[in-house]
């Protein structure tokens, strides 16, 4: 449903006893989301934030150069969600300003929780924000910088971007990956091709990343192919956190924490100045 009815549908469905995914983005605000999280633990509910774009493939292979440590130690990452699409959305409840409605709370938190994920919360958050489109009336384009004490991270996101550098690119002391987003899965579901196919989830080889390492001299290179995308994990996980009690495959807490990073974003670009997130 709409951004801007998260709060409201999650609540009631909560009051009435039932347990809940929410699309992105959460709520309209982190103090929302709190109160969701709180509500569902009073209430004994399972609560899940539908932040389907941890299982690309893309981001999955991402994420194990990153765990793997080949990098050395991290000092800038750059994730984007960059399309080209300078029209508005016939979807009126996207480019009719409300609580819910702009490119940050549209494309920001799939990028947002990536990032999260690679590398935790940071310890501030500077962001520019604005409205690139003829006769848009939401913002369409964000730059956000997350402040961390050892490394700079930048998500981004627009309408503009016909021919977008690589959207993921990942820089160490001992080496950089470089990745198109390239994951095939909402083509494919667009086209009736599901998870029970045999080449669901899978890149095209020419689709693969690239992985510089050496400290000196000419750079190896080495292409890192993604693993099968899979969004039923997240479905899978949803079902055993139910069934089995076991914690939600995103929880409302990592939901209020890209909430935390929207609401200092959206602060920062209006004081024009970095912004410390508060905890979640």
């Amino acid at each position: 449903t709409p951004t801007a009815t998260h709060y409201e549908y999650a609540r009631k469905a909560l009051q009435h006893g039932k347990h809940v995914v929410v699309e992105k983005a959460f709520a309209g605000n982190a103090g929302e989301a709190v109160e969701l999280r709180d509500l569902a633990q009073r209430r004994r509910r399972k609560l899940s934030v539908f932040q389907n774009r941890r299982w690309d493939s893309d981001f999955m292979a991402v994420r194990r150069v990153v765990d793997d440590g080949v990098l050395g130690r991290i000092v800038e990452a750059n994730l984007g969600f960059l399309r080209f699409d300078p029209n508005l959305s016939p979807k009126s409840h996207k480019e009719v300003p409300s609580s819910g409605s702009g490119i940050v709370k549209d494309l920001g938190p799939h990028v947002i929780d990536q990032a999260l994920v690679l590398f935790g919360m940071p310890d501030a958050v500077f962001a520019d924000v604005g409205v690139t489109r003829e006769r848009s009336r939401v913002d369409d384009y964000f730059d956000i910088l997350m402040i961390y004490d050892d490394k700079r991270v930048h998500v981004k996101g627009g309408c503009f971007f016909r021919q977008p550098l690589p959207e993921y690119s990942v820089f160490g002391t001992e080496g950089c990956f470089i990745k198109t987003r390239s994951d095939v899965q909402e083509r494919q579901l667009d086209r009736g091709v599901g998870p029970g196919d045999e080449h669901y989830g899978l890149e095209s080889g020419n689709d693969a990343g690239f992985l510089y390492t050496g400290v000196s001299g000419d750079a190896e290179v080495e292409r890192i192919s993604s693993p099968r995308g899979n969004y039923m994990a997240f479905y899978e996980g949803v079902c055993a956190s139910i069934v089995d009690d076991r914690p939600e495959p995103v929880t409302a807490t990592e939901g209020i924490r890209v909430m935390r990073i929207i609401d200092a974003a959206m602060q920062s670009h209006e004081q024009r100045c970095a912004v410390v997130p508060r905890g979640a």
